[in-house]
């Protein structure tokens, strides 16, 4: 439960403006971000026809930006531990957008599968990095509201993203609307090096520090690689890792298969397509943003900080297994629409929850790392969605089957969530293990 004693406490109007700013500039960098990966989804029906590739090439293509940004994940979380999310936020903005621009001049499948490896290991430092923002500016109790704001990026550009990126390629092409997706990077890159500062350099009141670091555990001694084998070793970062993936693979395969779904099974046009796909994604966005109240909410009922913020990821894996499985099995549009928006709405709500648990459950300066392992395992699921989903229509010639497997694999993910993601991670003492079981229930 909460202090009652501290959610009184007055931070000054410098510390209130300085977070503010930075929950703004990570919704803004993550929408950007978002805008980026969706491109190709979006583009999918002018690539296929202009590069001849076919459904298991483009499926390679969609998930080639996953693997690479999985597998920036740990590098990029202990880089962020070590050196803080100003300069690597800011160098991997300037890397996702040269890539992006980049993929304005490819002409086969090799140079595309590049632009995309390159736009993984650009925005691998994102969402962890935005996460640990979050951690260095507010008290332990209010981090998973800022957090779900900033993911909410994640659901928010995807919603966007078809109406917007359809609209500016049916007007300019496919290549003109990957190069302006490009340069608004590069502008979200200059406001973040310009404006961000982290607490300890922001000439905030010493106070305020102390308040927001009241409820942390001790800082990890361990840095770099070492502090990731660390992580390893605790049970929860393993349920993280592969509970996230269920997360990450369901909302990938809309994001990454649902224009091209409207298009093939409901005999949508582009433009259609691009308006209908708008809708669960827009859902998506408002589970996100409703994460977040969610864990306030529970935390206010007397839920500690973790079991505040991960029941809503279980509930939220189970309901969007539920959902998307009758989503695909209705035969109306409109019903299958609602349906799948319901799914959405729910796999986001576990992915803000997700993201505000590492949070909450490992110490201040292991909190990108262990974001990182999470995120491997989520971009696990991110890459293997779009592939599994390409090579399932390729074979079948129905989307039907990839839709169950995701339905399958939400329900799994949220069962590795439920028991593996009951204990915290903290520093050993003398009088304590490794690892502190938490009670359901505190105060």
């Amino acid at each position: 439960m909460s202090d009652s004693l501290h959610t009184s406490f007055a931070y000054s109007s410098a510390t209130r403006r300085l977070r503010t700013i930075a929950v703004i500039l990570l919704v803004g960098a993550g929408c950007v971000n978002y805008l980026d990966r969706a491109a190709v989804a979006v583009a999918e029906p002018q690539i296929h026809q202009e590069l001849k590739l076919s459904y298991d090439q483009l499926g390679v293509v969609l998930s080639a930006f996953a693997w690479s940004y999985g597998v920036a994940q740990i590098p990029a979380g202990t880089l962020i531990d070590r050196f803080g999310p100003r300069r690597i936020l800011g160098a991997g903005l300037i890397l996702w957008s040269v890539a992006q621009i980049a993929a304005t001049s490819v002409r086969s499948l090799g140079q595309f599968i590049a632009a995309r490896v390159a736009l993984g290991l650009g925005e691998s430092p994102m969402y962890i990095g935005g996460s640990r923002v979050c951690t260095d500016w507010y008290a332990l109790d209010q981090r998973a509201l800022p957090i779900a704001i900033f993911n909410s990026s994640s659901g928010l550009a995807p919603a966007l993203a078809p109406p917007l990126l359809t609209w500016l390629m049916l007007a300019f092409g496919w290549r003109i609307m990957f190069l302006i997706a490009g340069l608004a990077g590069f502008a979200i890159a200059i406001l973040w090096v310009a404006l961000y500062r982290a607490p300890e350099s922001a000439s905030i009141p010493a106070a305020d520090l102390t308040e927001i670091r009241r409820q942390d555990s001790a800082n990890v001694q361990h840095v770099g690689f070492q502090q990731a084998l660390w992580l390893l070793r605790f049970p929860t970062s393993w349920g993280m890792f592969f509970g996230f993936f269920g997360v990450v693979y369901i909302s990938w395969l809309y994001a990454t298969w649902l224009p091209a779904y409207l298009e093939n099974v409901r005999h949508q046009s582009i433009a259609s397509a691009g308006f209908w796909a708008a809708v669960p994604l827009g859902a998506g966005f408002l589970g996100a943003l409703g994460g977040g109240f969610i864990a306030r909410a529970l935390d206010e009922h007397g839920l500690d900080a973790v079991t505040s913020c991960r029941m809503p990821t279980i509930a939220g894996l189970l309901a969007a297994g539920a959902f998307t499985l009758a989503g695909s099995a209705s035969g109306n549009l409109y019903v299958a629409i609602c349906l799948m928006a319901c799914g959405l709405f729910a796999a986001n709500v576990s992915s803000s929850c997700g993201w505000a648990l590492a949070a909450v459950i490992a110490p201040p300066n292991a909190v990108a790392t262990l974001e990182a392992i999470q995120n491997v395992g989520g971009s696990l699921g991110g890459a293997l969605a779009p592939f599994l989903t390409g090579l399932l229509v390729q074979a079948s010639g129905s989307f039907t089957p990839a839709f169950a497997l995701a339905g399958g694999v939400s329900v799994v993910c949220a069962l590795v969530y439920h028991v593996s993601t009951h204990r915290k991670i903290s520093m050993p003492s003398s009088s304590s293990r490794d690892v502190e079981h938490l009670p359901r229930h505190s105060g």
